[in-house]
């Protein structure tokens, strides 16, 4: 069966790493509030990879930090994909860099070669001393925090304001410097310069066993892919998938219909609404197949986690989409620990009770035009 570590190993060539200290985050406001706790006790590195770092009241609260810790000394790395954070002003980052802080964009726009613009860096990770690290589905602005939401109406100049719901983990342990490992090789990739760090991060004998996810190749990408299919094709009792963007295959779509024939329950979560109009409705393409397979679909504000038989969880940036799957760069952890699965599980359900069940005889009823605005954006989903 899957859920076995050697086999997982075996598949990712990666293997569980022990003694982790695990903390499950999934309310914006709480999570930021205890990165920016951790961030500021740093005493020696900090590194952050985002794909989107926006200088709304989110970028800007912890770029103070950020500022104030190199100041201290603390040796702090930012790299942003170019792309997701393309909105962002070029001054917000020359004065991170005057500050002190070492700041590159991954993945920049180039005249010689403008198709791997389309290639993107969708990890989400901090590294903090090399002894704590954070991940999940969240990205450095406003609608991932919440905080614009505490100081603001509703509604502000006309424009509805919103807060994803995303679910991150933080990561206290050996795993942190298996982690740092990874920004490293990125960091050197589009820097030319490394970074050392010597650290014996903590064991705590009786923590979780963690395994790293990462895909930034083609080879990285077909396991994780490998390893998301075995998941599924594997599964017992139940499927618990929660993602922001949802433009399945073929072949996704041909194993989520078998679990259902025999026997699991398969849940998908799926955001109401979408920050990619395209790619909203070109997931809503896939709803009447699945609806009709037993495949059960709510509507809820997105976050990224995938839960298997209530004891392999899978957390991270990765999403069930095309670019997701062949094309980013992303990162992710998957954790095998029934007591885990069960906390993840719980945080599933009570996002149920806030969801929209979509019933498959009402679906049939939508409007003519969501109909022909799904089939003609199905067709761009390797673009989505």
């Amino acid at each position: 069966m899957i859920f076995n570590g050697k086999k997982i190993e075996s598949i990712l060539r990666e293997r569980f790493i022990d003694g982790n200290m695990v903390l499950l985050l999934h309310r914006g406001p709480e999570t930021f509030e205890t990165i920016f706790r951790y961030l500021e006790k740093a005493s020696d590195i900090i590194c952050l990879e985002f794909y989107i770092y926006r200088n709304d009241e989110t970028g800007e609260r912890l770029a103070e930090i950020l500022r104030r810790k190199a100041s201290e000394g603390v040796n702090v790395y930012v790299l942003y994909d170019h792309f997701g954070s393309f909105g962002t002003p070029r001054v917000f980052w020359k004065e991170l860099a005057r500050a002190g802080i070492k700041v590159r964009a991954s993945h920049p726009f180039t005249w010689k070669a403008p198709g791997t613009y389309l290639r993107r860096d969708h990890k989400k990770l901090i590294i903090i001393d090399g002894e704590v690290a954070f991940t999940g589905g969240l990205n450095i602005a406003n609608e991932y925090s919440g905080f614009h939401l505490l100081h603001h109406p509703v509604k502000l100049k006309g424009r509805k304001l919103y807060a994803w719901r995303d679910t991150g983990v933080l990561l206290n342990g050996p795993v942190a410097m298996v982690l740092f490992d990874y920004f490293r090789k990125a960091w050197r990739l589009w820097t030319g310069e490394e970074i050392i760090l010597r650290k014996d991060p903590p064991f705590y004998p009786d923590g979780f066993p963690v395994i790293p996810i990462f895909a930034s190749s083609a080879r990285g990408r077909r396991r994780m892919r490998k390893l998301l299919y075995r998941s599924i094709e594997n599964s017992q009792t139940g499927i618990h998938l929660t993602t922001a963007y949802f433009t399945p295959s073929l072949r996704m779509l041909s194993i989520l219909a078998k679990a259902v024939a025999r026997g699991v329950r398969v849940r998908l979560l799926l955001p109401g609404s979408s920050d990619v109009l395209a790619a909203h409705y070109a997931a809503r393409a896939s709803f009447t197949k699945l609806l009709r397979h037993g495949v059960e679909i709510y509507t809820y504000s997105g976050t990224i986690l995938h839960l298997f038989d209530s004891v392999w969880s899978i957390i991270g940036s990765a999403n069930l989409d095309f670019q997701s799957l062949r094309k980013n760069d992303e990162g992710n952890v998957g954790i095998l620990d029934k007591s885990f699965g069960k906390e993840m599980l719980s945080i599933f359900e009570m996002d149920i009770l806030m969801s929209e069940k979509i019933e498959l005889d009402e679906w049939l009823k939508r409007p003519f035009c969501e109909k022909i605005k799904e089939r003609f954006f199905a067709t761009f989903r390797k673009r989505l």
